[in-house]
């Protein structure tokens, strides 16, 4: 079992920048890919970025955030983090953290932190 705690949301200005954070407890498995995804009202959910665990990790990102977006993590902690910068009102969501074992397919979600830019 893994547990995913999640920060850092909240409400900013268009232009701002955020940071959340997540971190994970329980049974890990080093081989695991952790990511952030976010689902707005009304919309399905969808992948905001995910980075792989490794010392060369390797990162995906939605084209509507690269650029701005950064995911990066601490294996040592068993935490990712995702920057956000020049936050647009589009960005608007509740953003999950995933776990996803490589191992056993193993899957968790976090409980959703809310993220508001708006003027």
């Amino acid at each position: 079992q893994v547990q995913l705690v999640e920060s850092g949301g909240g409400l900013v200005q268009p232009g701002g920048s955020l940071r959340l954070s997540c971190a994970a407890s329980g049974t890990i498995f080093r081989l695991n890919v952790m990511g952030w995804y976010r689902q707005a009202p009304g919309k399905q959910r969808e992948l905001v970025a995910t980075i792989t665990s490794g010392g060369s990790a390797t990162t995906n990102y939605a084209d509507s955030v690269k650029g701005r977006f950064t995911i990066s993590r601490d294996n040592a902690e068993n935490t990712v983090y995702l920057q956000m910068n020049n936050l647009k009102p589009e960005d608007t969501a509740v953003y999950y953290c995933n776990f996803r074992s490589f191992i056993n397919g193993f899957e968790a979600w976090g409980q959703g932190t809310q993220v508001t830019v708006s003027s």
